[in-house]
């Protein structure tokens, strides 16, 4: 059975771009695998906290050696990695705002980087180990970053590329419904983007 887990990171609600054309990623998914079960979590509404020393340390102190305080400061990022090893597919939402992600994506990413669990070291560099996941991007912006004078400030792209292909995610798909407030462009811009969807 095909597991989707979907992150939805946009402070928009019902008339967010990035959640409708994620919604649509994952009903096509569904459509592809009909027994597939969909896992829901809204980064913002459950409000992650950002990183501080505690939870800093207690990731670098082996498991064996973690106090009780230290394993309740990363239950929370246990927990998101076990539901991102559990996950099949992983759809994330990823409004562009002031050119980059919203921080609630950003403190989801600092929680699951955990050294030794998600990414490890050798004498050629780190590995990767979440692997074998298949990753869709739901990117919405208010003007065009694809192309154009817009590209050189699009940070959401090209940082999620990386540092999923930093975590072993390498088989991502990049979806965008973008100029969605550019006149002539906004009227056709999320029926151009669910249009675009194909699932591998």
């Amino acid at each position: 059975m095909t597991h989707i887990l979907h992150l939805k990171s946009s402070i928009q609600g019902t008339a967010s771009h990035s959640i409708k054309l994620g919604n649509a990623i994952v009903e096509k998914i569904q459509d592809k695998y009909p027994n597939s079960t969909v896992e829901e979590l809204n980064l913002v509404d459950i409000e992650i906290p950002h990183l501080n020393p505690a939870v800093l340390r207690a990731m670098f102190t082996p498991k064996d050696q973690l106090s009780e305080a230290d394993k309740e400061s990363v239950r929370l990022s246990d927990e998101l990695v076990k539901q991102l090893f559990g996950a099949d597919i992983i759809v994330i939402g990823a409004p562009l705002i002031n050119f980059t992600i919203h921080s609630a994506l950003k403190a989801w990413i600092d929680h699951i980087t955990r050294p030794g669990i998600t990414f490890g070291y050798s004498e050629n560099g780190p590995i990767g180990k979440i692997t074998g996941k298949k990753v869709y991007i739901a990117m919405s912006s208010g003007g065009i970053y694809s192309e154009g004078p817009g590209k050189a400030n699009d940070f959401v792209a090209p940082y999620l590329k990386a540092f999923l292909g930093f975590l072993g995610m390498t088989d991502l798909t990049l979806l965008r419904a973008e100029g969605l407030k550019v006149p002539g462009v906004k009227e056709h811009a999320m029926e151009k983007a669910i249009g675009s969807i194909k699932i591998d």
